[in-house]
């Protein structure tokens, strides 16, 4: 091999490793803006869900939505922010009210229903509502407590 196929080889190389190493770091940068993104997304979702649930509770508070309802939405959202959050002494209410009231026909299946039938989810609903109030209450007051303390509340 002669001195220049040498050194050709080895430019060649050079330009090949300049090459790589420059693509890597394009990567490595288009990593890190689609972590700060996907942070972003996190943080934006947690910031809608966190405005939602002080609604909702505010709601339940006042009576202005039924206990069953309210507990629904509060255990998806409290899902949505950290599904480890109803396994918390004061949100455990809420996946109680879902538990025992998730059979319950909703929208346009609960209009199909015949009265009599829908007067029996009805009283079921409410029963589950009336044993379960003062928990229910207090998981919706914890909501509130969960939002003035956030973030230093989800840990």
């Amino acid at each position: 091999m002669s001195v220049t196929t040498a050194w050709m080889l080895l430019l060649a190389g050079l330009v090949l490793v300049a090459g790589l190493a420059g693509y890597a770091f394009f990567l490595w940068r288009e990593v890190g803006r689609r972590r700060r993104f996907r942070e972003d997304e996190v943080r934006r979702a947690n910031r809608n869900c966190l405005e939602s649930l002080d609604a909702i509770a505010r709601a339940m508070l006042a009576e202005q939505v039924n206990l069953t309802e309210g507990s629904w939405r509060c255990k998806v959202l409290l899902e949505i922010i950290d599904p480890q959050l109803l396994e918390r002494d004061a949100f455990r209410p809420f996946g109680e009210v879902h538990r025992r009231t998730s059979h319950l026909r909703t929208h346009s299946a609960r209009r199909e229903l015949a009265p009599r039938e829908r007067m029996r989810e009805d009283r079921e609903r409410l029963t589950v509502e009336s044993e379960l109030r003062q928990e229910v209450l207090a998981a919706a007051q914890a909501v509130l407590d969960f939002k003035q303390r956030w973030p230093a509340s989800l840990h």
